[in-house]
C-alpha cells in the first residue's frame, strides 16, 4: 500500500473536520505538528470555506504548503461574518501565523485629549480611550503631537496639569506666567471664559482654524484701537503661533474632512502600506508599514488583511481613501463601521484634491518600499558576511545580545534583545531583575544568573520539540571575563554548541576599536570602517539602550513605591510643603539633607530621617 503524501494527509485531516462543522460563520485555525498556528481564516459558511482547501488544483503554492503542514484545526463560531472578520484580525495580530498576511504595527498612535472636567485639561494620550473626554487624532508620532500641543497651549491657554496637581494649587504656576494657561486653578479666569477657550480649541480640531484666526485678528484690531497695546501684542503672538501650526500641518482639505489616505505598492517580493492621517482637513503625519506575506499572495488580499489588522486597535475615520480595489469591500466597510460606531466609506478618488493626495501618498509609498528593499538586501548581505567571519553554517536568523545595568549596585537588571532577518524583534526582548547575586556590582555573576535563567527555559522548550527560540549567535557586551562567565554557564547546561562571542571596547573605551572575543580563540579587531563592525555595534548599542532603560524603569518604580505617606514624622502639611518646594516625590527622593532643610517645617533631624528613608 502506497504511503500517502503530506499533502494527501493534510487534505484528509481537513475533510474530517469539514464533515462535522455547522453551516455558520466563524474563524478557523490550521495547526502544525507542534501545535503552532499556521493560518487563521474567517468564513461566512465554515464547512463550505474549509472544503475549498481540499480542491488542490485551485490552490496557490503557498496554500498547498500550508495544507501539507496541517495536522489539526480549531474553530470559533460567530454570530456574523463581520464578527468573524474582526476576530480573525485580532488572532492574526496576536498569533502571527506563518501563512497569513501579518502587519507588523505594534505601536499605538498618540491622541490629543480634552478631559471631561469643569476646567478641562488639554493633554497627550496614548493607549485605550479609558479616560472621559474628547479625543482627537491619531497623530503619526509622539513628537508631532507634542509640538502641536505646545503651540496650542500658546494659542488657547488651556491647562496642561493633571487633576491632582490642579486641585492642590494655591498660586499660579509657571505656565500662567509664560502665558500658556489662564490659571483656572486659582480663579484667575471665570468658568464661562474658560469654556470659550475650550470651545475654540475644539473648533481648531474640527478644522475651523481659519475662523478662529479671523476672530483673533478682529480682537487684536479692537485692542489696538482701544490703545490696549499689551493685549494686542498677546493676541498677535497667538495668531503667529496658530499660523505656524497651520503651515506645519498643511491644511489641504478646505471642507475639514476626517480621513485616512492609504496607498499600497508592491515590488521586489515586498509590499508597503503608506498611511496618511488627515483630521479636520489638516495633515497629522504619515507612517510606512511593511506587511509580511508570501510572494504569491494576491495584492488585494494583502491590502484587505492589512487594513483590518491596522484598525483592529484603532478607531477608523468616516472616510478611507485607497489607490486600488480591495477584496470584500462591503464587508470591510461594515466591519470598520462596527469598530467605529458610525458609517465608514472606502473610496478610490478619481479627481480633485483627494486624488492629488492619493498621488502624493503613492509616491511616498514607492520611495519607502525602495528604501526598505535596499535595507533588507543590505541586512542579508551583512548577515552573510557575519556568518563567514565567525564560520557559521548559514547567515544567523536569530541573534541574541545581552547586557547588564545597575546604579552603584542598586536596581540591577539584565537585558536581552533579539535581532532577526528583518531587524530588531522587539516582541522577544526580555529583561531580568537580578535576584540571587549578593554583590550586584559583580558583572560576571549577574551575567551567569541572567543566562542561566534564559537557557534553562530554552533547554526545556527544545526538549518539548520547540527549537524556534534557539539563537544562531549570542553576543555579550563585555570582554573576556564576561565571555568566560557566559560560556561556562551555557556549557554547564549542555548547550556548548551555541555560537557565542563578546565585544569589548579598547583601553580608551573608543567606539571603533572593539575587540571581539571567542571561546578558546585569540581576540581580533575589525577595521573602523568595516560594515560588519558597524552591524555588530548597532546590535550591542541596542542591548545597552534597552538595559539602561530597564534599569531606569526599575528605579522609577522603586521611587514610586517609596511613598512619602510612610515617612515617620511627615504629615500632610509637611508632605505638601516638600512637594511644593521640589515639585515631585521623585525630586524629594533625590534631594540631599541640606536641600531638605531649606523647606519650611523641616528640621535637620527630620531632613536626615527623610534622606535615610529614601536612601536606605
Amino acid at each position: 500500500m502506497t504511503k500517502p503524501t503530506t499533502l494527501e494527509r493534510g487534505i484528509a485531516v481537513i475533510l474530517d473536520y469539514a464533515r462535522t462543522l455547522p453551516a455558520l460563520p466563524g474563524t478557523y485555525r490550521m495547526l502544525g505538528v507542534d501545535g503552532a498556528v499556521l493560518y487563521v481564516g474567517k468564513a461566512k459558511n465554515l464547512p463550505k470555506r474549509v472544503m475549498q482547501y481540499t480542491q488542490v488544483s485551485r490552490l496557490p503554492t503557498r496554500l498547498k504548503r500550508m495544507v501539507s503542514a496541517t495536522h489539526s484545526m480549531e474553530f470559533v463560531v460567530t454570530r456574523s461574518e463581520v464578527e468573524a472578520l474582526l476576530l480573525e484580525a485580532n488572532l492574526i495580530k496576536k498569533l502571527q501565523p506563518k501563512y497569513n498576511v501579518a502587519l507588523k504595527d505594534d505601536r499605538s498612535y498618540p491622541l490629543a485629549l480634552i478631559t471631561d472636567h469643569e476646567f478641562p485639561q488639554l493633554a497627550y494620550h496614548r493607549g485605550p480611550r479609558t479616560q472621559a473626554g474628547k479625543y482627537y487624532g491619531p497623530f503619526a508620532s509622539g513628537g508631532a503631537l507634542y509640538q502641536t500641543l505646545e503651540t496650542l497651549h500658546k494659542v488657547f491657554q488651556l491647562r496642561n496639569c493633571n487633576d491632582h496637581y490642579f486641585a492642590q494649587r494655591k498660586r499660579p504656576c509657571l505656565q500662567y506666567h509664560i502665558k500658556r494657561c489662564t490659571a483656572p486653578c486659582v480663579g484667575f479666569v471665570t468658568r464661562e471664559d474658560y469654556a470659550r477657550q475650550v470651545d475654540e480649541t475644539e473648533k481648531y480640531f474640527s478644522g475651523k482654524s481659519s475662523e478662529i484666526q479671523s476672530e483673533l485678528a478682529r480682537q487684536m484690531e479692537a485692542a489696538a484701537e482701544a490703545r490696549e497695546f499689551e493685549q494686542a501684542a498677546a493676541l498677535r503672538d497667538r495668531i503667529r503661533a496658530l499660523t505656524y501650526l497651520q503651515t506645519k500641518q498643511m491644511a489641504v482639505l478646505p471642507d475639514g474632512d476626517d480621513m485616512d489616505v492609504i496607498a499600497f505598492h508592491a515590488g521586489g517580493g515586498c509590499s508597503v502600506i503608506q498611511v496618511f492621517f488627515y483630521r479636520g482637513g489638516a495633515s497629522y503625519g504619515n507612517r510606512s508599514l511593511f506587511p509580511k506575506h508570501e510572494a504569491d499572495t494576491p495584492p488585494d488580499e494583502v491590502l484587505m488583511e492589512s487594513i483590518v489588522q491596522f484598525y483592529a486597535d484603532k478607531i477608523p475615520p468616516p472616510q478611507i481613501l485607497l489607490n486600488m480595489e480591495v477584496a470584500e469591500k462591503e464587508l470591510l466597510q461594515e466591519a470598520l463601521a462596527t469598530r467605529a460606531g458610525y458609517g465608514v466609506k472606502i473610496l478610490i478618488p478619481q479627481r480633485g484634491a483627494k486624488q492629488e493626495l492619493m498621488v502624493a501618498a503613492l509616491m511616498n509609498a514607492k520611495a519607502a518600499l525602495a528604501r526598505h528593499v535596499a535595507g533588507k538586501a543590505q541586512q542579508e548581505s551583512l548577515r552573510a558576511d557575519i556568518a563567514e567571519l565567525l564560520n557559521l553554517p548559514a547567515p544567523p536568523e536569530r541573534i541574541e545580545v545581552y547586557d547588564n545595568s545597575h546604579l552603584s549596585g542598586q536596581f540591577a537588571v539584565g537585558a536581552m534583545i533579539v535581532a532577526g532577518a528583518h531587524g530588531f524583534e522587539k516582541k522577544y526582548y526580555r529583561k531580568f531583575n537580578i535576584k540571587t547575586v549578593v554583590d550586584t556590582r559583580d558583572d560576571y555573576a549577574m551575567m551567569r544568573e541572567m543566562l542561566r535563567r534564559r537557557f534553562i527555559r530554552l533547554k526545556q522548550e527544545m526538549e518539548e520539540g520547540d527549537a524556534s527560540a534557539r539563537p544562531d549567535l549570542i553576543i555579550i557586551d563585555g570582554g573576556k571575563g564576561q565571555l568566560n562567565a557566559a560560556y561556562e554557564t551555557i556549557t554547564e547546561l549542555g548547550l556548548e554548541d551555541l555560537v557565542i562571542i563578546s565585544m569589548a571596547k579598547g583601553v580608551d573605551r573608543n567606539s571603533g576599536r572593539e575587540w571581539i572575543h571567542q571561546p578558546n580563540k585569540e581576540p581580533f579587531q575589525l577595521a573602523e570602517n568595516d560594515p560588519r563592525l558597524a552591524f555588530l555595534q548597532r546590535l550591542r548599542d541596542e542591548a545597552h539602550r534597552f538595559a539602561i532603560g530597564s534599569n531606569r524603569v526599575r528605579r522609577d518604580m522603586a521611587m514610586r513605591s517609596n511613598s512619602m505617606d510612610d515617612i515617620p514624622g511627615v504629615g500632610s502639611a509637611r508632605r505638601r510643603s516638600l512637594l511644593h518646594h521640589f515639585g515631585s516625590a521623585r525630586a524629594v527622593a533625590q534631594a540631599g539633607v541640606e536641600d531638605l532643610m531649606k523647606v519650611e517645617g523641616i528640621s535637620a533631624a527630620l531632613a536626615q530621617k527623610i534622606y535615610d528613608y529614601f536612601q536606605g
